[in-house]
């Protein structure tokens, strides 16, 4: 039987409505002094560029990016040298991420080491010389702050906050609301404006969402009753659509008309959420007749540097009618009473709303931040024209992009006509039949090709809701179902739960536009995912390496489309008795299990089985597979070598014969613990490993702990489930373990309906199985990429071999048996099962691939590659995969009652 798995699987753009002529990018960089072509679908060989009916994707755009009059790249070479790499001008990173965070200036960050070594920034509080001079610096600074917004300390006071979404809090408790007041939010505001909701609800004042264009009717006076607060983004951090700045004015002249009486406040306050826009364009608050009465913005997203340093701006005319403050600390007050509920508060707003001491070495350090960004961009309306010259550059290349059938590969959110969209690109990538493509796939590819990218909802539910279209009670319902935002879940029947965002700063280049561009046509273009009815309406779950299946894993999942040749031999399947004994004995083939390796801590390297040694396959999989995990102490989930690379340093060694677990690692000593649990002190936890709770148990152990901590550089313990120490014969058992008084006795109701009994600390399959002719085949792709690259692939010389992909099997051709032959590489895509003696182990699907496999397993340095020739090669169900899936449904005992035992070097049938 052909499995349905093969669809897209080998050469995903070989699937029947894409088969055809290749399509050919010549991608000329004079950056990389080289033009580049890239074959992007057709089989492999083919040549000859293509003309626009065929599919062409030429993709270079006639459109000039601003470059500060020819200077970016010198700006960018000493400026920004953690761009390149060292000593070249060759990039190490494409960053599109500024509205996250911007780049920091490397003139900066020098001017700031030398201030620190020249002078002594000291507490401002104190009244000593060092002292006086913070303070001095202190107030330089807050002028100079106000000049960048466009103001004057007459107009607005800056208050030194921990950040923006601190400066938004502190703005939601000083308004003076009235239980007959509302708090509107425009949808496109950031979750820390959404939060002042919880402060508004605690006041007794309505909540009211709005949509932007809904607001001019909420604040209209025969609408209003009693103090109120709106807030709204200038810019929205998802789309990157703007919204005016004069919000503020229009509301005033409305109260004017009303009440000529202009020393009194309107019944609406404006809190002004500036964080994004403030990065890339000027506020100019001067120009506005009345403004908002607060302003919000992020120091690190303008500057890059200091970060933990927000700014809130406070009208000076609304200071009169703030709500008082309900905590003072540090220097905030003047004279304060012990045992008394009695104090007085410093009369300068800063002072009093300045709890505690200030960030004073930050405060500091963001001179020179601005002494740098006036010395490379001049003003920000020159980074304001630079931003918007690259954003029409970067949507102009992306709305260009079309498959051959015409489609466009890019969804993109927002920049339509009739707004006005800032620095940011929202988007989803869809397939050659209009499918969306997992956001989640393409961000893990796109770290591997070094370009720093958004995905998610970007803190920002109601624009996402808009944009996404989905409901709120269909938020609800995924969450109940345990989705979560920033999981590894993307796609939901069919439609993205969240999107990919590329944002543009002061430094962004064409070449990095160029280089993104290339990576899209690279990977996406003409790309087909099987059809969309055969897509789960449950989550997709990505894995680390010991991934769980995905909803392919089953036969007939997919549409049957014809598979690459070298898969399979031409036969029909009408010309075939499959009930016949001839017929089965064609679809069997001995094969050869050339190396075993357990891993007994989740995670970490493994250990080989030795040739001689049989070793015992229980229910739960392979002997002490996965027995073991590595928790850090404010996180529920076993860390993860993808997050933790070094794990692949810690080396475990199982001794049978002293029942010992040996770890080693470089420049520590070895480590010996215990394989008998009832040795063990045990304190019950729980864990979530694939969003599936199962109880562990924390072995308490200052040792174990300090040893794994000094290699991981992080605090972090050992964990284990003792049932996976012991077989089923042993008498060491759970109800041992929760009468044991070190033990707690709650344990969480999912634990036994969210993980299989049958299953330890892997994902959810027992056991991972690849070839070596599989691996050889990458091994060859990466190569053939690295020549064609000249040596740019980001590996060393050495071969990519099985391991790097942490297999528990490794499957090579078999010989001396008449059902022996060469494999061929991916035909156990075709299997069904593999059995050696009376154990028959089943093929549950393809192993879902990410960058864990871009770890290397001796030096744990992390590389680009096998990972992304794989999301070019390999692909299922839209899914990056290597490897099968084996389950052990039954474990058999033979006549002794003892468990089935495999060896390497030992032959296997497999089921085709």
């Amino acid at each position: 039987m052909t499995a349905s798995w093969l669809l897209d699987g080998i050469f995903p753009c070989l699937s029947n409505e894409t088969r055809g002529p290749a399509a050919v990018v010549e991608y000329a960089n004079s950056d990389r002094e080289k033009t580049s072509t890239y074959t992007l679908y057709g089989s492999p060989g083919t040549a000859g560029a293509m003309n626009m009916s065929n599919g062409s994707v030429r993709y270079g755009v006639q459109q000039g990016v601003d470059d500060y009059h020819g200077r970016l790249d010198a700006i960018r070479r000493s400026e920004y040298p953690q761009l390149f790499e060292p000593g070249t001008s060759r990039l190490k990173t494409v960053f599109l991420d500024h509205t996250g965070s911007t780049l920091y200036a490397a003139s900066h960050i020098r001017a700031m080491a030398d201030e620190l070594l020249a002078n002594i920034p000291a507490n401002p509080h104190s009244q000593h010389t060092a002292s006086q001079w913070t303070h001095l610096k202190i107030e330089q600074v807050r002028d100079r702050l106000l000049r960048f917004f466009g103001t004057t300390a007459e107009k607005y006071a800056v208050v030194f906050t921990a950040n923006a979404t601190g400066a938004i809090r502190l703005a939601g408790e000083l308004t003076p609301l009235s239980k007959k007041g509302v708090f509107c939010y425009s949808r496109e505001s950031h979750t820390s404006v959404v939060g002042v909701r919880s402060i508004a609800a605690e006041r007794g004042v309505a909540i009211r969402p709005a949509d932007f264009d809904e607001i001019k009717a909420i604040v209209l006076p025969e609408n209003t009753a009693g103090t109120s607060l709106l807030a709204y983004p200038a810019q929205c951090n998802f789309s990157g659509q703007r919204f005016p700045l004069d919000v503020a004015d229009t509301i005033s002249s409305l109260y004017r008309s009303c009440d000529d009486e202009e020393s009194s406040h309107s019944p609406w306050w404006v809190l002004l959420d500036a964080a994004g826009f403030a990065s890339s364009s000027p506020l100019k608050l001067d120009t506005l007749k009345a403004g908002p009465d607060f302003v919000a913005a992020s120091i690190y997203k303008i500057f890059g540097a200091p970060t933990g340093l927000g700014v809130l701006l406070i009208k000076r005319s609304s200071i009169p009618y703030l709500r008082p403050k309900r905590y003072f600390g540090g220097g905030t007050v003047a004279n304060l009473s012990f045992d008394r509920t009695w104090q007085e508060f410093r009369r300068d707003i800063e002072s009093r709303l300045e709890d505690g001491t200030l960030n004073f070495q930050a405060i500091v350090s963001l001179n020179h931040a601005l002494d740098a960004h006036a010395r490379n961009f001049g003003s920000l309306e020159n980074v304001a024209w630079h931003t918007q010259s690259v954003t029409k550059y970067a949507l102009k290349a992306m709305k260009a992009l079309r498959h051959k059938n015409g489609s466009p590969i890019c969804h993109i959110y927002g920049h339509d006509d009739g707004c006005v969209w800032g620095p940011i690109v929202a988007f989803n990538l869809k397939d050659i039949r209009g499918q969306f493509i997992g956001f989640r796939e393409v961000e893990r590819l796109a770290v591997m090709a070094g370009i720093a990218l958004r995905t998610g909802r970007f803190c920002n539910p109601g624009a996402a809701q808009k944009w996404l279209q989905f409901t709120t009670p269909e938020l609800i319902h995924l969450a109940s179902l345990g989705y979560a935002c920033g999981d590894e879940n993307d796609i939901v029947a069919g439609k993205p739960v969240g999107a990919l965002r590329v944002s543009f700063g002061a430094v962004t280049s064409k070449r990095e536009i160029d280089c993104f561009i290339e990576f899209l046509v690279r990977h996406y273009l003409n790309y087909a995912q099987p059809l969309a009815q055969s897509r789960p309406e449950t989550p997709l779950v990505s894995s680390e390496i010991e991934p769980k299946p995905t909803s392919v894993s089953k036969p007939g999942s997919l549409p049957v489309a014809e598979p690459p040749a070298c898969l399979l031999k031409a036969a029909s399947a009408e010309t075939i008795d499959t009930t016949s004994t001839q017929a089965v004995a064609d679809r069997q083939l001995d094969v050869e299990i050339d190396r075993i390796i357990i891993y007994p801590i989740k995670s970490c390297h493994g250990w080989e089985v030795a040739r001689s040694v049989p070793w015992e396959l229980t229910r739960h999989g392979l002997k002490f597979d996965r027995a073991f995990v590595v928790m850090r102490h404010n996180d529920s989930r076993p860390m993860q070598q993808k997050r933790y690379p070094r794990m692949a340093l810690i080396r475990p060694h199982i001794d049978l014969g002293r029942s010992l677990m040996i770890l080693e690692a470089p420049d520590h000593p070895p480590l010996e613990v215990s394989l008998m649990a009832d040795q063990m002190n045990l304190e019950r936890i729980e864990t979530l490993v694939c969003s599936s709770t199962m109880q562990a148990f924390r072995i308490i152990s200052d040792e174990i702990s300090s040893w794994l901590s000094s290699v991981l550089k992080v605090s972090c313990y050992l964990a284990c489930e003792p049932q996976l120490l012991f077989s089923d014969t042993s008498s060491f058992s759970a109800n041992r373990l929760s009468q044991s008084e070190s033990l707690s006795s709650s344990i969480s109701p999912l634990s036994a309906s969210t993980k299989g009994e049958g299953m330890s600390f892997v994902n959810n399959s027992q056991l991972l199985m690849v070839t070596n002719e599989s691996a050889d085949q990458v091994d060859r792709w990466v190569k053939e990429e690295s020549n064609s690259n000249n040596g740019s692939a980001g590996l060393d010389s050495s071969r990519i071999g099985p391991m790097q992909y942490r297999p528990n099997l490794i499957i090579k051709s078999a010989s001396g048996t008449e059902k022996a032959r060469a494999l061929e590489p991916f035909e156990e895509l075709k299997w069904n099962s593999v059995s050696f003696g009376s154990t028959q182990l089943t093929v549950s699907g393809p192993c879902t691939r990410c960058q864990m496999i871009g770890v290397d397993q001796e030096s744990a340095k992390v590389l680009k590659e096998p990972f992304s020739t794989l999301a070019r090669k390999m692909r299922v169900d839209g899914k990056i995969v290597f490897g099968m899936y084996l389950d052990n449904h039954e474990c058999t005992c033979d006549a002794s009652g003892a468990y089935a035992f495999i060896q390497p070097g030992s032959i296997a049938q497999v089921q085709l």
